[in-house]
């Protein structure tokens, strides 16, 4: 990474560390969210980070996005930071107007919505942040083919939800609404690419929030005495400790290889083999912190439970492991012949084509 995205992460985490706390990371629970962090992040340019210069952006690339998301899940930010600049650079990739506010997204059901004569029809379920934002992406089917759309929410009836860590995720309901933009027609590499940046960017926000729960369960057990010395000096929590910073270190090598991977545009499963690791490391995570906090670490007044919450909720949105497993063991079957090594070790192909 340069000095230059050294510099911007640097400044992107004061901005969080000085104005996220676990207070304001409560608010989404009582059917709030931080606008006040929404504006500073817009302000100082980092929303449109990843978006050209010649659309108003930085002209900056996935790395820097990407790590920024990283971040937002570090200190559970209750905006949809994630969700529009995903939104944002899925239109922007497919040659359609970046969206002038918030936005969000849905891509894990292609049959959710009908377009046709420019009007879309349908229901999606588990929709991100759709009560607090106005442009909606998504995938829609008409007799031509499937197409990225974008749509204003306000023609929307929206239902409220919430997963797990009382995050937004609404059902929307469109009859005959007017879209603002259509793409053209998406081949299926297309879509599989946009599903696999899809998960690139919920892995982002999985490793900030793995890191914040290391940090935690450490700072815990240099606190927290029992028999006259902190827990971290006894035997038993140490092992707890090494395996607990083994599994953040994995998470944070995979997000690496997958920054690396998407920039130079040579990945052959890298998000698919991440997010099949990340599923162990989400259980490993969850459960030594948790042991290692007891009871406390459940507790309203504790803010382990805001980040586990957020990965037991996470794992099940979008492209899940079953997805994922389900891609690599047909590529397996279809493409290893008896080179089975070789293919898994290949970094090489090509399969970002937007």
């Amino acid at each position: 990474m340069s000095e230059m995205k050294d510099m911007i992460l640097d400044v992107v985490e004061r901005m969080l560390k000085e104005n996220v706390d676990k207070d304001l990371v409560d608010i989404i629970e009582q059917g709030k969210w931080a606008s006040n962090l929404w504006g500073l992040l817009e302000e100082n340019g980092m929303t449109m980070v990843a978006t050209s210069e010649a659309n108003g952006g930085a002209g900056g690339d996935l790395e820097d996005l990407l790590n920024i998301v990283r971040l937002t899940g570090k200190y559970a930010a209750p905006i949809p930071f994630s969700e529009t600049t995903f939104a944002n650079y899925l239109l922007e990739q497919t040659n359609l107007h970046v969206a002038n506010g918030l936005a969000t997204y849905m891509l894990s059901n292609t049959q959710a919505f009908v377009l046709e004569d420019g009007k879309l029809s349908g229901e999606a379920i588990h929709v991100p942040w759709a009560r607090h934002t106005k442009h909606f992406v998504t995938l829609a089917n008409s007799v031509d083919g499937i197409h990225l759309v974008e749509i204003d929410l306000g023609q929307a009836e929206i239902t409220h939800y919430a997963n797990l860590a009382g995050e937004p995720r609404d059902t929307v309901k469109f009859q005959n609404a007017i879209v603002s933009q259509v793409s053209a027609t998406l081949s299926f590499d297309e879509i599989g690419t946009m599903t696999t940046l899809e998960t690139a960017f919920q892995l982002a926000s999985m490793t900030g929030a793995i890191d914040k729960i290391n940090d935690l369960t450490v700072q815990y057990t240099k606190e927290r005495e029992q028999f006259g010395r902190p827990i971290h000096r006894f035997q038993l929590v140490q092992q707890h400790i090494v395996n607990l910073a083994g599994e953040t270190a994995i998470a944070l090598a995979a997000f690496n290889n997958i920054t690396d991977a998407l920039l130079n545009n040579h990945q052959n499963n890298e998000v698919a083999y991440a997010r099949i690791r990340f599923e162990e490391a989400i259980q490993a995570v969850a459960t030594i912190s948790h042991q290692v906090h007891a009871a406390i670490g459940t507790t309203h007044e504790h803010a382990l439970n805001q980040y586990t919450r957020r990965l037991w909720a996470w794992r099940d949105e979008g492209a899940n492991t079953s997805y994922w497993t389900d891609v690599v063991a047909t590529q397996l079957l279809e493409n290893s012949g008896d080179r089975l090594w070789d293919y898994l070790t290949d970094t090489k192909n090509t399969v970002i084509k937007l």
